[in-house]
């Protein structure tokens, strides 16, 4: 494999010169640096990663920490770190903690080993529960700066990237009471989570602005009983005609469901969730979702991380929580 001297030799010029043309520095000129491209790309010259990572103290490499890659939002906010990433010349290394507290912090024990320069991540479901956050603090005095979204520690300092929860089903539900519905139910499957507390609390306080509405809730544990609840719930409250999911799948069950049931929807009732263009179309007739804008949220975390990593005297940098605006998709689950 060729070095940066043999080019240097060839070229009749500096491996300092053949550096900072392949790295197109202003020092030099724009046709020495042609000719030493041309030159790299003849014999397919590679830099020695390894060799560069120990030079500079840096791996180009970002650690992603996502609680369920089958989750596809999750999935969509991976793809828009990867895409950034790459377009700054990072590489990503991607660990799965499978909702568990341990995992996580395995995760981040392994790749705080030398592997990343810093950490995009959720947080796993456990440890929210259990509210569990001196590993990232730990991380982090280490000198790995972390940028948290979605699911997100408040009491640890760091940059964060999210969606005003609260705000979304706030105004979600005030869209279904100017639809003039009576009873509005709010449907959730993820009440362990912060997102889905922030999301109750919106459409508790859209209801409590009326006066002639109160608060219904069906909150479920166990999504594998979604069904058998939502069914159950819907013959208990056979006067429900809005319903506010906090998540997809409550969503698309809600509308299937109704429909089973004999309901018209949207006429008889009508469905709002947190969810995807894609996902939508799981239900019929097509759910109007809270869009997140998945990729977008990657894209700034990432963003985030690499502005931290690359600045001189980064612990000076003020941490920052970027929210990224979500949008109302309306479908044919409501009017």
């Amino acid at each position: 494999m060729i070095t940066l001297k043999q080019l240097a030799k060839e070229l009749n010029v500096s491996i300092s010169t053949v550096s900072k043309a392949l790295n197109n520095s202003d020092e030099i000129g724009k046709e020495t640096i042609k000719r030493v491209k041309e030159l790299a790309e003849f014999y397919n010259y590679k830099p020695n990663k390894v060799a560069l990572s120990l030079k500079q103290n840096k791996t180009k490499t970002i650690g992603v920490i996502i609680p369920d890659i089958l989750n596809y939002y999750l999935a969509k906010v991976l793809f828009g770190i990867e895409r950034e990433a790459s377009e700054y010349g990072y590489n990503i290394i991607t660990c799965i903690s499978n909702e568990s507290l341990e995992k996580e912090k395995e995760s981040l024990q392994l790749l705080a080993n030398g592997s990343v320069d810093g950490f995009i991540l959720s947080l796993a479901k456990e440890t929210q529960i259990k509210g569990e956050i001196a590993h990232f603090n730990r991380t982090i005095e280490s000198g790995l700066p972390i940028v948290m979204f979605d699911r997100v520690a408040h009491d640890v300092i760091c940059d964060k990237v999210i969606v005003d929860d609260f705000e979304a089903t706030y105004n979600a539900t005030k869209n279904l009471l100017a639809e003039k519905r009576k009873q509005i139910a709010f449907i959730s499957s993820i009440d362990s989570l912060s997102v889905g507390k922030l999301r109750e609390r919106g459409y508790i306080k859209a209801i409590s602005e009326t006066t002639t509405h109160q608060p219904l809730l069906l909150k479920m544990s166990n999504k594998k009983e979604c069904s058998k609840k939502i069914k159950s719930f819907f013959k208990k409250n056979k006067t429900i005609d809005g319903i506010i999911a906090a998540d997809s799948a409550s969503g698309i069950i809600s509308v299937n469901t109704a429909v089973n049931l004999g309901l018209s929807v949207p006429k008889n009732i009508s469905v709002i969730a947190f969810g995807s263009k894609s996902v939508s179309y799981h239900s019929i007739p097509q759910l109007t979702t809270i869009r997140q804008h998945a990729k977008k949220i990657g894209s700034i975390a990432a963003q985030q991380l690499i502005k931290r990593l690359e600045l001189k005297n980064a612990e000076k940098m003020e941490v920052t929580t970027k929210i990224v605006k979500t949008s109302l998709v309306k479908s044919k689950s409501t009017l």
